[in-house]
């Protein structure tokens, strides 16, 4: 059995922005029958934000922008959340170092998690968020949900 970071969101815990989960039984599925270990995060909570929360998504660029200093993450109301953002992510690579953990299992389209694609506004767009883009510079392997 090995540890994996798993989105606390997939695995059925009240951590999204709206206080709800996505508990995805293809993610408890894979999980049982590969024997990992899950080890639940949420990169937004790890940064010191509260559940429920604001809505967030990139106003400028992707995850790997922010990483950058060229993109950014902002709220519903206008604020800018990227520095937050970039806080919760290298929380959730100590996560990952602490637990030996080698891959990641992310909710797509968060403007954390997202592995593929992210919120551009209301614009579904190609992109990655940002927690997963410091994972994957770390040498993590990063899939989502809808990669099962």
């Amino acid at each position: 059995m090995r540890p994996i970071l798993v989105s606390a969101c997939l695995l059925g815990l009240l951590t999204r922005y709206d206080g709800a989960d996505k508990r995805n039984e293809k993610v408890l599925e894979h999980l049982r029958e590969k024997r990992l270990i899950p080890v639940p995060v949420c990169p937004e909570q790890l940064a010191g934000l509260p559940t429920p929360r604001l809505k967030t998504c990139f106003a400028i660029g992707s995850g790997s922008d922010v990483l950058d200093g060229s993109g950014s993450v902002i709220n519903i109301e206008g604020a800018v959340m990227s520095a937050l953002f970039l806080k919760g992510a290298a929380e959730t690579l100590k996560c990952a170092r602490i637990a030996g953990c080698r891959e990641a299992l992310l909710k797509e389209r968060s403007p954390s998690c997202g592995v593929h694609r992210i919120y551009r506004g209301e614009d579904i767009v190609d992109g990655q968020g940002v927690a997963a883009a410091l994972l994957r510079r770390n040498g993590l392997a990063v899939f989502s949900e809808e990669d099962l």
